[in-house]
C-alpha cells in the first residue's frame, strides 16, 4: 500500500536547509498531490535508527613485528643467547630488556622497539645468534591486560570443580550407607539362621581375611640407605657451559703463552714514601676531587715514564714488522663477577695522578655494572694488573697479546730489611714484570722495572724531566 507522508515527515522535510532535502520535499510535496487526487493509499515514512559502524584494525597493525638481533659492533657478528627476560605471552613496554645476548668481552642487552606482547620466540637459550638474525615476534599493542582479565576463566573453571567436589562429598555418605546396608542385612540374615555344621558353617573365607589382614605389615626399617650416605658423603657434580666471555679468555691467554717468548723478572719496592704521600694527601684529593688516591695512580704515572726510556716495552709485533709508539694507552685489569676485563686509559702518559685516578674509577665502575663497551677495551699498549687486592704475595702476569709486557702488582708485606747497615722493618711490594723476548731484551727489561722502582721510592723523581 502507497500512502502520503505525514504532515510532520513534511514539515521536518521543509525545515532542512540541505539542497537535497529540499528535492525531497517538493517530491513528497508532489507525491503528496497525486495521492490525495488518486484517493492512493499514503507513504508512511519511518525514522530509523543509524547503525554503528564496528571498530576493526588495519591488517597491518595485526601483523606481528619481527625484532633482531642488533648491531653489536663493527668486530662482532655473533654471540650467545644468554637468557630471555620475558617470554610468550608477556607484555613489553617500549625500551624494556627482552634479551641479553653474550660476547667475547660484554653483554648486549636486547629491547623491546614498540609496546606489546610477545608472540613467537625464534632462538633459544645459549644457541649462537648473528647479526640481523630473527629473534622474536611481538604484536604491538598499548596495553599489558590486567590479571583481573585472566580471573573469570580461571574461576570459571573453579567453580565447577568445587561444585563436583561438593557434590562428590554429598554423595559420599550416601555410597557409604548404601555399601553399609547389604552388610547389616547379611549380619541379621547370619543372626537368624541356625547353626548349621557341615560345609555350610564353615567360613574359611573371613578367616583367611582375618589371617591376611596382618600379614602386609610394612617394614621400613630396613632403609639403610641413608646410613650408607653418611659413611660414604656426597659425590654430586655440577656441569656448567662455558660462558662465552670464559672461553674468550682462555684462547687468548693460551694463545699468549703459545705465541710470545714470555719471560718474568722480580724486583723489591720499598713502599715507605709513596705510602706517606698517600697518607698526607688522600684526605684532600678525596674532598676536592671526590676520589681516592689509590697506589694504581703512582704505578700508571712511573710505568708511563719508563716507558718513555724503554719503548721497546710499549711496542708490538705486526707481522716481520715492530710498531713503536709515542703515547701510552693503559690497560688496567679489573676483576668482575663475570670474569676479568682490561678497559683502557686513554693518552695515559699525559695524566697526572688524580686523573689517572678519575679514568681508573670510572671504567672500573663501567665494569662492575656491565656498561663497558668493545671500545673501551681494544688498543691497549701496556697493561699493569693488580693481584695485591686479593693478597697476592707475588706471580708471574700473562702478556696481554698484542702487547709486549705486563706489570703485576701484589699485597704489601712488612719485611726485614738492611737500610743504611741497620735492620729495619719497612713495607715491601714484590713486583714482577712479564715480557715478550722477542722485543724486549733482558737488559731493557730489568732497567724498566728497576725506574719503576726508583719513582715509587722517591716520587719527587717523577717531576724531573728525565731519570737521574
Amino acid at each position: 500500500m502507497l500512502r502520503t507522508p505525514s504532515r510532520a515527515v513534511v514539515a521536518a522535510a521543509r525545515g532542512s536547509t540541505s539542497s537535497m532535502r529540499r528535492t525531497a520535499v517538493r517530491g513528497l510535496a508532489t507525491v503528496s498531490r497525486q495521492t490525495t487526487r488518486q484517493n492512493l493509499p499514503r507513504v508512511v515514512l519511518t525514522q530509523q535508527p543509524l547503525s554503528l559502524r564496528s571498530a576493526f584494525h588495519s591488517s597491518s597493525l595485526l601483523r606481528d613485528v619481527v625484532v633482531k638481533v642488533p648491531q653489536m659492533a663493527e668486530s662482532i657478528t655473533e654471540g650467545t643467547l644468554k637468557q630471555w627476560s620475558k617470554q610468550v605471552g608477556d607484555f613489553v613496554k617500549q625500551d624494556e630488556e627482552i634479551a641479553t645476548i653474550e660476547t667475547d668481552k660484554i653483554d648486549v642487552s636486547v629491547n623491546a622497539p614498540m609496546s606489546g606482547k610477545i608472540t613467537e620466540l625464534l632462538a633459544e637459550e645459549d644457541s649462537t645468534v648473528t647479526v640481523g638474525q630473527d629473534l622474536l615476534k611481538i604484536e604491538p599493542g598499548e596495553g599489558g591486560g590486567d590479571a583481573s582479565d585472566s580471573k573469570p576463566s580461571g574461576a570459571a573453571h573453579s567453580e565447577p570443580k568445587e561444585a563436583q567436589e561438593g557434590k562428590r562429598d554429598d554423595a559420599a555418605p550416601e555410597s557409604k550407607k548404601e555399601k553399609e546396608a547389604p552388610e547389616d542385612t547379611h549380619k541379621k540374615q547370619e543372626e537368624k539362621a541356625p547353626k548349621m555344621e557341615g560345609a555350610g558353617a564353615e567360613k574359611p573365607a573371613p578367616k583367611k581375611e582375618e589371617k591376611s589382614a596382618p600379614a602386609p605389615k610394612p617394614q621400613p626399617k630396613k632403609e639403610e640407605a641413608p646410613k650408607q650416605e653418611k659413611a660414604i658423603g656426597s659425590r654430586n657434580e655440577t656441569r656448567v657451559k662455558m660462558s662465552r666471555m670464559r672461553q674468550t679468555i682462555a684462547q687468548r691467554l693460551k694463545q699468549s703463552q703459545n705465541a710470545a717468548a714470555s719471560l718474568t723478572t722480580f724486583n723489591e719496592i720499598d713502599m715507605s714514601s709513596i705510602m706517606e704521600f698517600r697518607k698526607l694527601y688522600k684526605d684532600g684529593v678525596l674532598k676536592n676531587e671526590g676520589v681516592k688516591l689509590g697506589f694504581m695512580s703512582a704505578f700508571a704515572r712511573a710505568a708511563c715514564l719508563a716507558l718513555k726510556e724503554i719503548p721497546a716495552a710499549n711496542a708490538s709485533i705486526e707481522g716481520d714488522t715492530i710498531v713503536y709508539r709515542d703515547y701510552v694507552d693503559l690497560s688496567v685489569a679489573v676483576a668482575t663477577p663475570k670474569g676479568l676485563v682490561t678497559p683502557v686509559v686513554r693518552n695515559a702518559e699525559g695524566m697526572g695522578l688524580v686523573d689517572v685516578e678519575k679514568a681508573i674509577a670510572e671504567l672500573g665502575k663501567r665494569a662492575r655494572d656491565n656498561k663497558l663497551g668493545l671500545e673501551d677495551m681494544a688498543g691497549g699498549t701496556f697493561t699493569i694488573s693488580n693481584g695485591g687486592v686479593f693478597g697476592s704475595l707475588f706471580g708471574t702476569p700473562i702478556i696481554n697479546l698484542p702487547q709486549a709486557a705486563v706489570l703485576g702488582m701484589h699485597t704489601i708485606k712488612e719485611k726485614p730489611v738492611v737500610v743504611d747497615g741497620q735492620i729495619v722493618i719497612r713495607p715491601i711490594m714484590v713486583v714482577a714484570l712479564t715480557y715478550d723476548h722477542r722485543l724486549l731484551d733482558g737488559r731493557e727489561a730489568v732497567t724498566f722495572l728497576v725506574r719503576v722502582k726508583e719513582y715509587l721510592e722517591d716520587p719527587r723523581r717523577m717531576l724531573l724531566p728525565s731519570p737521574i
